[in-house]
């Protein structure tokens, strides 16, 4: 028995320890706010444009937009949502049928592909939200892919509000320097730092506030994972991810010892 309620504390801990997308970012509160705000003014403004967010892997921008989609989830009803993981598309030019298959629009190819949708995209309709994670698999020989994604948005009576997420923090400046000579060409940025120690422990301390009973890992143990990590790479994800080896192992540890405790009342 003692085994069993153990086990299922050490379950609980790893399962509040996953990279899932949790109810309230710690230390993003700035980054939620602007989402939210560019949304608002675009989306719900039905005013064309177009965000760019960096940062590097397991600083939370894929989590606080997810975030974000779904707290505004009924505010978006009335527009039409594609979110994009880049990474699963063949090759940089796969994000156009992709898009039009989200759209339902007739399959076409080539030339024909990009004029039907910029078409769609600039016909009487709802606004269009398109999210590109992983935006800088969309690189390709004179970066027409992702010009052609930008410059949507700044086309006459255009619906597209266009938001991408990247690690890099100068793809833009690299890949579309052509989009700032048009006045309202350049994407807003929006980047997202490395999170501090203090940032990383809180967030390790909320997840493991979600279990019930004593804590499973010392809280001066957290504050060294955090403080390792946030000197590293500050991703949020690494800094989980250490916590539910340490916890797995401990879990090991007990496992062994409990089966080989001697029963109570003396039997073998």
């Amino acid at each position: 028995q003692l085994f069993r309620q153990e086990g299922t504390c050490y379950q609980q801990v790893k399962q509040v320890l996953h990279a899932a997308v949790p109810d309230r970012l710690q230390g993003r509160e700035r980054e939620t706010g602007i989402l939210r705000q560019f949304l608002r003014e675009h989306v719900l403004g039905r005013r064309p444009g177009s965000l760019y967010v960096s940062g590097a892997p397991g600083t939370g921008k894929t989590a606080c937009l997810s975030r974000v989609l779904l707290d505004c989830k009924d505010e978006l009803a009335r527009s039409r949502t594609v979110v994009l993981n880049c990474m699963a598309l063949g090759n940089p030019h796969s994000v156009f049928s992709a898009l039009a298959q989200h759209l339902g629009l007739p399959v076409a190819t080539g030339r024909e592909r990009i004029r039907s949708l910029e078409k769609h995209l600039t016909a009487q309709g709802p606004m269009v939200l398109l999210v590109l994670d992983e935006l800088d698999q969309l690189e390709s020989k004179g970066q027409d892919v992702l010009y052609t994604l930008f410059e949507w948005p700044q086309l006459p009576s255009s619906r597209l509000v266009l938001v991408g997420l990247a690690n890099a923090l100068d793809l833009t400046d690299r890949s579309l320097a052509r989009l700032g000579a048009h006045p309202t060409g350049s994407p807003q940025l929006l980047h997202f730092p490395p999170y501090t120690k203090e940032q990383l422990t809180r967030i390790l301390q909320e997840r493991l506030g979600q279990v019930a009973g004593d804590p499973v890992l010392d809280s001066a143990a957290l504050q060294f994972c955090a403080r390792k990590v946030s000197a590293v790479s500050g991703d949020a994800r690494k800094a989980l991810d250490i916590c539910r080896r340490a916890v797995e192992v401990v879990e090991l540890e007990v496992r062994g010892q409990t089966l080989l405790k001697p029963l109570p009342g003396g039997e073998s």
